[in-house]
């Protein structure tokens, strides 16, 4: 018989599917692939990559650092039973926070999911302000995100932000969280500018970030429970110009990629840990990916005389070897390494399909198989 430690090793190597498998061996398997202390060291073990989605369709899962995997770790989210089909709103270790699509008729709902283990659970309606009663009157939300960080506990959280009864510009936040099963407020009220948008937020440094169109920003730190505000980028042109066409966290930094105009060069910032500035950490040229794919070129609608460039920032991923951002241009995925300013052509998309050559229409969560709880 092999040594405990020695069975300890084998599985922490093995993907998700098998370990559910083999919890059905004997009592001892059951119990070690249930316990905290195996979920915590296979997550050291775990390496991430991308799920490539539009609306309900998952697309494609790759891996822009490291080994690609052929394995798809999951195709569907079929096992959620909901008739109005549902889509991806956030990943974060390995679960999906995930929203049901708009039906006539039909109440909303939010749930956390885990594709590796195919369970899910159903976020409850209600509000923790005792003016809503449930069912007697809506709550408007305007954002939800999932809070969770195994490295610090099995539970996860999920922060809203509704709209208050009393005020239009006036919001308040919910934590719901899965060891209690109940929302409650955190902090106070808070106003905010008339163009915030609260759906597109991005989680990083235990806070939650949004920038308007118009250039507000504001931040909600999760722990402390208080709204803030973050720097502007150090630019004198005015909004209208500018086009903020990424914003998200990746390797625990904050970036940020805006474009003036019609131009393939731009340069993405990163935010201090102490929220002091925005700095430039990459400066970016795509001429060669335009030389490549020409079908990227359109008319510029700000200039008669120009010419635009169709691409989206889907994420931007680093580690110690490189640092690569992924493109979706038309019918056509690439990346590209902000280092050595290569590319490398990653999948196209089928001409059956009716949004093959649109951009934009496309969105890149992160994720890891993993065995956390719902």
């Amino acid at each position: 018989m092999l040594p405990q430690d020695l069975i300890t090793e084998i599985l922490l190597r093995l993907p998700v599917k098998s370990l559910l498998r083999f919890k059905c061996v004997s009592k001892q398997w059951l119990s070690l692939i249930s316990s905290p202390q195996f979920r915590h060291h296979r997550r050291s073990l775990t390496s991430s990559g991308l799920i490539l989605c539009r609306t309900t369709d998952l697309i494609h899962h790759i891996s822009l650092l490291g080994s690609n995997n052929s394995d798809q770790p999951f195709t569907s989210l079929s096992f959620v039973h909901d008739s109005a089909g549902i889509k991806i709103l956030q990943s974060s270790h390995g679960l999906l926070l995930c929203r049901s699509l708009y039906k006539l008729g039909k109440t909303c709902s939010y749930y956390i999911c885990n594709p590796s283990t195919k369970k899910f659970s159903v976020l409850p309606h209600y509000s923790a302000e005792p003016d809503y009663v449930s069912g007697s009157e809506s709550i408007t939300i305007s954002g939800v995100y999932l809070v969770f960080n195994p490295t610090k506990s099995p539970h996860y959280q999920v922060a809203r932000i509704r709209m208050c009864s009393s005020s239009f510009n006036s919001y308040q936040v919910e934590i719901y969280s899965s060891a209690t099963r109940a929302w409650r407020l955190s902090g106070s009220p808070f106003d905010a500018p008339f163009d915030m948008v609260f759906d597109n937020g991005v989680l990083w440094n235990a806070a939650i970030h949004w920038i308007s169109p118009t250039g507000a920003s504001l931040c909600f730190d999760i722990d402390q429970e208080r709204i803030g505000t973050m720097p502007g980028l150090p630019s004198n042109e005015k909004w209208s110009r500018r086009r903020l066409r990424y914003f998200g966290e990746s390797g625990g930094h904050l970036h940020l990629t805006e474009i003036h105009g019609c131009t393939s060069q731009f340069q993405v910032f990163e935010m201090e840990r102490d929220y002091s500035s925005w700095v430039p950490k990459y400066n970016v040229d795509l001429a060669p990916v335009v030389d490549a794919f020409p079908e990227m070129v359109r008319n510029c609608i700000f200039r008669n005389d120009s010419v635009s460039y169709a691409f989206s920032l889907l994420c931007l991923q680093e580690d110690e070897d490189d640092s690569l951002l992924l493109l979706h241009i038309p019918g056509k995925f690439v990346s590209y390494s902000l280092r050595n300013r290569t590319f490398k052509l990653l999948g196209s998309i089928s001409k059956e399909s009716n949004t093959a050559l649109q951009v934009g229409c496309f969105h890149a969560y992160q994720f890891m198989e993993s065995l956390a709880g719902v």
